[in-house]
């Protein structure tokens, strides 16, 4: 059900995050440790989106291969450093694409996002929420699947002037009342801040010297790991970090 983390902090090279430790989000691409919602490896495509420098517009890499086989990445990720990363591992529901863009992360100006999971009843489950967001927003979707549609209604919020935290955790709330049973761990972050919720999955976070990194699997064994809890929103910037529970909705919130 793919995997996912995000990184906030002084400036690391992707391969320090993404491919090093013991449990690297490489190693969950090939051997995962929590896989509940169906599937056994996240082979279908990655991504990595990071910040620049004093840039405030991430750049993406994203491949429809396993990351194992891109020697391409392995090389770029020891030479990339940054202070905000979020990368992620798919593995695709059946019946949808395994294409560059169907992979996380998903990105619109300063903006990257990422799904871990699956919305039960697809594509009729959604169709009430995806009525509500613009026709253009609809034509653009990056491919046709629950996760850019998702990137969509919380994209949507984030323009209104939503927070990342209240934008999540509407999106997430609203997408359960329409489809029980979804598993909706949601990250998103600007660069400066993250939010991410845990929603029938995994999600871990670990805050120190100055450091955040919200992983959907500890990618390590060593100290400081808390799980979120199921049905929780995290908000975090490198110093600070807040949990609390997913607010309900109402049936007219997008």
């Amino acid at each position: 059900m793919c995997r996912h983390l995000a990184y906030l902090g002084p400036p690391r090279d992707l391969a320090t995050l993404v491919l090093d430790p013991p449990h690297s989000l490489l190693r969950q691409s090939y051997a995962p440790a929590d896989m509940r919602g169906g599937g056994t490896v996240n082979a279908d495509g990655f991504g990595a989106g990071w910040y620049p420098d004093g840039a405030t517009t991430p750049i993406r890499y994203r491949r429809a291969v396993p990351m194992w086989t891109d020697a391409s990445f392995a090389a770029l990720a020891r030479d990339m450093h940054s202070g905000a990363v979020l990368a992620a591992v798919r593995s695709a529901t059946v019946g949808m694409p395994v294409v560059e863009t169907a992979c996380a992360p998903f990105g619109a100006g300063r903006w990257l996002f990422s799904h871990n999971g699956k919305v039960a009843g697809w594509p009729h489950s959604m169709a009430t929420l995806a009525a509500r967001l613009p026709v253009t927003d609809l034509l653009t979707l990056e491919a046709p699947t629950d996760s850019a549609l998702l990137w969509a209604l919380v994209r949507h919020r984030l323009a209104a002037g939503d927070s990342p935290g209240r934008a999540l955790g509407a999106v997430a709330a609203a997408v359960l009342a329409a489809a029980p049973g979804s598993r909706l761990n949601l990250l998103v972050t600007d660069g400066t801040l993250l939010a991410a919720t845990a929603v029938h999955h995994a999600l871990a976070v670990r805050a120190r010297d100055g450091t955040v990194l919200v992983c959907s699997e500890p990618t390590d064994r060593s100290a400081g790991w808390e799980p979120v809890p199921d049905g929780y929103l995290l908000t975090a910037t490198p110093s600070t970090v807040d949990v609390a529970p997913i607010p309900a909705t109402t049936a007219e919130e997008p």
